[in-house]
């Protein structure tokens, strides 16, 4: 059986990482899913990446769902609001929007003070992480909250203890990623009356293509990237927070996460759910208490 037959979701920014590992989830259990993002077979985003919203739908498609490619970006509210009306047309409900927009990985100058770094790709940054999401909502929530249960993910990086007690390295990386905490815990109070849910839920250490691409190893070789970087133990497929994601869509008590951050590990715990290679890595827990603790990686207890 699956859970979410009869659902509709928006992955918005599903193109690949988190977004298309989400996406791949959702279909699988069930939910007929539009997928978004500016990257086609036709052309590239400014991103120039290879991996396209097509191939997403794809894979969505394999894994026993169905995928629908739409190509958008959430900067332009015209496009956002027919990428609804379209989804209203052709489904006349949607019951799960997940803002997975982001695209500023390459703009972002770690361990840079504000005064040195870019201030075009500083600011082109947030307008990708924070208004991309408000204008996706603007335009998403009024179809979203037609129906009692509807359920709104915004995608971060970090939770929200551990943000609030960090610095993300980057005055502009900081903002993006605590804006977005803050946002679910306002659309929570906005829904709520409307019988629908709203929380941020980040990764741990993804295996997304852009990583293995920085460490130079391909998903079956993982475990190669150890010799550079030891840590990379705990990491995971986008998969897993997808299949968190999958089970917090299928959970009638669903409204009790309303306004939290959460992590795809601690999903994992609650939901009984594990990694494509059968483990259940808890990597927030691990970074905080190895990693940034400055201890030899080991991740014993923690995957």
């Amino acid at each position: 059986m699956k859970p979410l037959s009869g659902k509709v979701a928006l992955v918005a920014g599903g193109t690949r990482g988190a977004g298309r590992g989400i996406a791949i989830e959702l279909g699988a259990a069930g939910a007929t899913v539009y997928v978004t993002g500016r990257t086609t077979r036709a052309g590239r985003s400014e991103y120039n990446r290879p991996e396209t919203i097509e191939e997403t739908a794809e894979l969505i498609e394999q894994a026993g769902g169905i995928g629908i490619a739409v190509q958008a970006d959430h900067l332009d509210p015209l496009q956002v609001e027919a990428l609804v009306a379209r989804i209203e047309r052709e489904q006349g409900r949607l019951d799960i929007l997940v803002n997975d927009i982001w695209g500023g990985e390459y703009m972002v100058e770690w361990n840079v003070p504000v005064w040195e770094h870019s201030l075009e790709s500083g600011l082109r940054m947030l307008r990708l992480s924070i208004d991309t999401h408000i204008i996706t909502s603007r335009y998403a929530l009024p179809l979203l909250i037609r129906n009692p249960g509807g359920l709104v993910i915004e995608v971060t990086d970090g939770t929200q203890s551990y943000n609030d007690a960090n610095y993300r390295l980057s005055m502009y990386y900081d903002l993006a990623k605590t804006s977005i905490l803050r946002m679910a815990k306002s659309l929570s109070h906005e829904l709520a009356p409307h019988g629908c849910t709203a929380l941020a839920v980040t990764p741990g250490w993804l295996r997304s293509e852009i990583m293995l691409e920085v460490f130079g190893v391909t998903e079956d070789k993982w475990q190669d990237a150890l010799e550079r970087e030891p840590h990379f133990a705990i990491s995971e497929t986008p998969r897993y927070i997808g299949r968190g994601i999958a089970a917090l869509a299928g959970d009638p008590d669903v409204s009790r996460w309303n306004g939290r951050s959460t992590s795809s590990g601690e999903l994992a715990k609650l939901y009984g759910i594990h990694d494509l290679d059968g483990s259940q890595p808890d990597a927030w827990r691990y970074i905080m208490e190895v990693q940034d603790a400055g201890k030899p990686a080991d991740v014993t207890g923690y995957r």
